[in-house]
């Protein structure tokens, strides 16, 4: 039975890797890049401080812990316990990838932190602002930032639902912890819609701005 799942996984990440065009190779070498979120993670903070003010500091913390905690499981206890190398670093799909721009990230990819940490920061906020365009959203975005691991060829999709997994536990916990100990950030004044509105759009534009992007580059 795992011998079947673990072809299953290889087959199914040879044929998302596999239907790639240059357009793409460009569109999700930027996507995969933590950083380019940062003016998104950055608004999405600020409606927070300025929704909570002081207790602002909690929610924050929470996100962080989430974060901490879903990469440590992934990445620092998982990966080197499970040491399932990546697909770009199996010799049994030598040759069957299309690998952009020499990427192949470490050795072993057994969980995806990168999914671990998107779907822990989407439950999270999602818990915490309960709207649900904002939901919509930013699930959107943690879809699209894991599925850019299989379209580089760095994860397989087991990988990736793991790391999943892990990540909404995590954000299960700290939310927890955050309602359990710190009520008071929950209460008082509701995070405005216009202000979520904001970071979502921030969400939605950054891919948009990469269309461009390729054809002045």
């Amino acid at each position: 039975m795992l011998e079947q799942l673990i072809t299953l996984d290889k087959s199914l990440l040879v044929e998302i890797n596999n239907n790639h065009s240059p357009f793409f190779d460009h569109f999700f070498w930027y996507v995969t890049n933590i950083l380019i979120w940062l003016p998104a993670f950055a608004t999405l903070i600020y409606s927070i401080i300025k929704t909570k003010k002081k207790d602002a500091i909690w929610i924050i913390l929470g996100i962080g812990l989430t974060i901490l905690i879903a990469d440590q499981i992934a990445s620092g206890l998982l990966k080197p316990l499970v040491e399932r190398l990546r697909p770009t670093r199996d010799p049994s799909l030598e040759g069957m990838l299309h690998i952009v721009r020499g990427y192949t990230g470490g050795r072993f990819g057994f969980a995806s932190s990168h999914a671990a940490n998107s779907f822990g920061i989407a439950l999270f906020t999602s818990l915490l602002f309960r709207y649900r365009w904002y939901t919509i959203g930013i699930f959107a975005w943690a879809v699209l930032f894991s599925y850019s691991r299989l379209y580089l060829g760095v994860h397989f999709p087991g990988d990736i639902l793991c790391g999943m997994l892990i990540g909404l536990g995590a954000a299960t916990f700290a939310f927890y912890l955050l309602k359990r100990f710190f009520p008071q950030t929950l209460a008082g004044k509701r995070f405005a819609q216009k202000e979520l509105n904001a970071a979502l759009i921030t969400f939605v534009l950054i891919p948009l701005l990469l269309i461009p992007l390729y054809f002045m580059l």
